[in-house]
């Protein structure tokens, strides 16, 4: 994927999916986890909810500063031992459906040259604004597939 556009439509389009995927899991399952060490579809949902805001700021980083430095984005230790298990999901649900409309409307007024921006970034080779915002797509877009091998999953024998 290369093309802003394309990339823009797809990132609002994308809760929409997420939130349908969401919505057809069985809610005794919604909270369960696989094992110990693997999320719930919930907390995949929640995780993905709190991701926008955080892009916003990348993006104005690298707007402002001649050369910025971008951190790598993980989960902390609380959200791995399942802190997020505790967050409403409701309430994540609608804070990304906001945010990720206020991050489109933002996209969407860049001027081209602006998705050519680059920053250093820790972990990559290289980073632009294009691609932050492709990766975003596609990470969330992994916790997606992760949510939906849950729903789909045959055995659903999980702690």
């Amino acid at each position: 994927m290369n093309d802003v556009q394309t990339l823009i439509a797809t990132l609002q389009s994308a809760p929409r999916m997420i939130t349908g995927l969401i919505h057809e899991m069985p809610p005794p399952y919604l909270k369960r986890r696989p094992s110990p060490t693997q999320w719930s579809a919930h907390e995949h949902a929640c995780h993905i909810s709190t991701a926008d805001p955080a892009y916003l700021l990348r993006l104005e980083l690298i707007l402002s500063e001649p050369a910025p430095y971008i951190k790598s984005m993980l989960p902390s230790a609380d959200e791995e031992a399942g802190s997020l298990l505790n967050t409403d999901l409701d309430q994540a649900l609608d804070r990304y459906v906001r945010e990720r409309a206020r991050l489109v409307e933002r996209l969407k007024a860049l001027p081209d040259e602006d998705w050519q921006r680059t920053a250093r970034h820790e972990a990559y080779s290289h980073y632009s604004v294009f691609i932050m915002f492709r990766d975003l797509l596609l990470h969330e877009m992994f916790h997606a597939y992760m949510i939906e091998e849950l729903r789909l999953k045959k055995d659903k024998d999980w702690t």
